[in-house]
């Protein structure tokens, strides 16, 4: 008796033992799971992995009503009028109302998503993309709404059984209800209460992906490197976060497209991972903080040179627009490899190729590419007055009022001459311009001029071995042999083109004021929806840089239009907007169920 009570014993404790041993593993499996969550913005971890954008947007008034206020009456007259759809189609349809029903226990952010083609949007939708599979131009197909708590959360979704606006349809999937409501036969919306998350989705299986995540799936908050790479590109109070997942965007492009690709092109795309973005309202305009990376273990690796700051200080202080980079050469192998494997990007290299072999006789990969493996700059300024001026004798074609530069840091100057020799020869007999060899600011030039005097080119060098060719109006007089005021001097410029990256591996300006709104130049006439836009724009700057093998940094400011005065009828009950404070040192807590999760 006394064995058999010892071995019961030894038992009891063994099965105890095993009980608390398997209790503390997933304990720590929870906190593991749920504090590693917790950087992630709210509602991130209910979006299935495979998404191909998602977004977590601020709720905070003020945030909203600055938004308002940039761009031209037109603008916002466009924002408002996608506001108040969204709000009808998702809200009003379903008997509620934003500020009476669901602002006072939102939280501080909701997410939205757009899922691939299969279980997104309805067919009605779908003939409407203009990329099939990419349906950013639709209402989002995901939308999370954090709540308070768990009760609000559920009473909100059961308040839609109370409205007469729709009627509602009930079914549970692995014991989550889920609402659906139908309006002539149509499904509106289907929605699930998933802890104090409501869910509402477009498409009953998007429901259904939500709610296996929910239960254990992948979700975007536990995608490799995305809440690392957004702590790099975080902001005091950030207006939205986005992540665009680039395996699943080119898949679903490359599903739609008629363009075939190898097995290795396949396996090159599927080396990224993704880029996400911090989106930052300040008071001239918009920041866009982004980072891309490849994943883990790619084969793929960038090559960490970031030298582009030496060309940009050749430019005059009126240029209209710029773009420079660190390696020409690199730039262009890069991109063919992209091209050829990216169903999005226009694949026009073999057409560049064989037009420079048909037109000017060089072979771009053998001798031009081998020249350009520092830096280089493309630049449009405008033509004075004084620039466009001919002789009597010539009679002009319409001109577009600027010319074009290219820059380049020649690894290789007698061969670079050898280039510039060949195409002299070229535009003299094949195309009978007049080539001529003279002096420019006391600087030795070779200027091309048509028969027809439309068109004109200059190349020769500037300090070091800066190699330059202009083509269209004649601007070499503003960059030899030094501009007396340089684009980089300029307060737009330091204004739009982000400082905080640097050095730089590229940068991009575009003056849109000066180049499309003044009608300066002799350009086409746009459409209205784009001219529209551009109207809201002054200017756009961008800078990018190589962070590492595997990551790279990039950062855009848009400098907008604003209203004189702000809106004068706000709307009511609305949050007020606090100010930013420094987060606490958060202490671990005792993890929630895994049917509770933890934002």
């Amino acid at each position: 008796m006394i064995k058999h009570n010892k071995r019961f014993l030894l038992l009891t404790f063994g099965i105890a033992v095993l009980l608390i041993g398997g209790g503390i593993a997933a304990y720590s499996l929870l906190v593991q799971r749920f504090l590693f969550l917790e950087n992630a913005p709210v509602g991130t971890q209910l979006v299935p992995q495979d998404a191909l954008l998602t977004v977590s947007v601020s709720t905070d008034t003020a945030q909203w009503q600055q938004l308002q206020q940039y761009g031209t009456p037109e603008t916002r007259a466009v924002l408002e009028k996608q506001l108040t759809q969204l709000r009808q189609n998702l809200l009003s349809a379903n008997g509620y109302n934003y500020e009476k029903d669901i602002q006072p226990s939102l939280g501080e952010t909701f997410v939205i998503a757009y899922l691939g083609s299969g279980t997104s949007t309805s067919g009605r939708e779908q003939k409407q993309q203009p990329w099939p599979g990419i349906p950013f131009n639709q209402s989002p197909d995901l939308i999370v709404l954090p709540m308070a708590n768990p009760v609000q959360a559920k009473q909100l979704l059961d308040k839609a059984k109370s409205q007469k606006v729709a009627q509602v349809v009930e079914r549970t999937y692995k014991g989550v209800q889920i609402s659906e409501t139908q309006k002539n036969g149509v499904l509106n919306n289907s929605a699930a209460a998933l802890g104090r998350f409501l869910v509402v989705t477009k498409n009953p299986k998007t429901t259904e992906q939500v709610i296996d995540t929910y239960k254990g799936a992948a979700s975007v908050a536990a995608t490799p490197g995305y809440i690392e790479k957004l702590g790099k590109i975080d902001a005091p109070t950030p207006f939205a976060r986005a992540y665009l997942n680039v395996p699943s965007l080119t898949a679903a492009a490359a599903a739609n497209s008629t363009r075939s690709r190898s097995p290795e092109q396949l396996a090159d795309q599927e080396q990224r991972q993704g880029v996400a973005t911090t989106v930052t309202l300040e008071p001239e305009g918009i920041r866009f903080q982004s980072v891309s990376w490849l994943k883990p273990k790619s084969e793929r690796k960038y090559k960490v040179k970031n030298t582009a700051n030496r060309l940009p200080r050749q430019l005059p202080a009126n240029t209209l627009l710029a773009l420079s980079g660190g390696n020409l050469a690199q730039l262009w192998q890069d991109y063919v490899q992209g091209a050829a494997s990216n169903p999005l990007a226009p694949n026009f290299p073999a057409n560049v190729s064989a037009g420079l072999q048909a037109t000017l006789g060089l072979d771009l990969e053998e001798d031009l590419l081998p020249l350009m493996g520092s830096e280089f700059a493309v630049a449009l300024i405008p033509a004075s007055e004084d620039m466009l001026k001919l002789p009597e004798n010539l009679q002009p074609l319409p001109t577009l009022g600027a010319g074009v530069v290219l820059m380049f840091l020649s690894s290789d100057r007698s061969r670079t001459e050898k280039i510039f020799q060949h195409l002299d020869n070229v535009m003299e007999t094949r195309y009978q311009f007049l080539v001529e060899k003279t002096q420019l600011n006391g600087q030795p030039v070779v200027n091309w001029t048509s028969p027809l005097a439309g068109v004109s080119a200059t190349h020769g060098w500037l300090e070091g071995n800066i190699a330059f060719l202009t083509l269209g109006a004649p601007i070499a007089s503003a960059i030899v042999p030094q501009p007396p005021a340089t684009l980089i001097q300029t307060s737009l410029f330091q204004q739009v083109v982000p400082d905080r990256i640097n050095p730089r591996n590229g940068m991009f300006f575009l003056d849109i004021e000066r180049t499309f709104n003044r009608g300066n130049l002799n350009l086409p006439e746009l459409p209205s929806e784009p001219k529209s836009l551009l109207q809201a724009i002054r200017a756009i700057g961008f800078a990018v840089a190589i962070n590492d093998e595997r990551t790279t940094r990039f950062d855009m400011f848009v400098k907008l239009k604003k209203a004189i005065a702000p809106s004068a009828s706000p709307a009511p009950d609305k949050k007020p907007s606090t100010p930013s404070s420094p987060k606490p040192a958060q202490t671990p807590q005792t993890p929630r169920s895994p049917s509770s999760p933890s934002p």
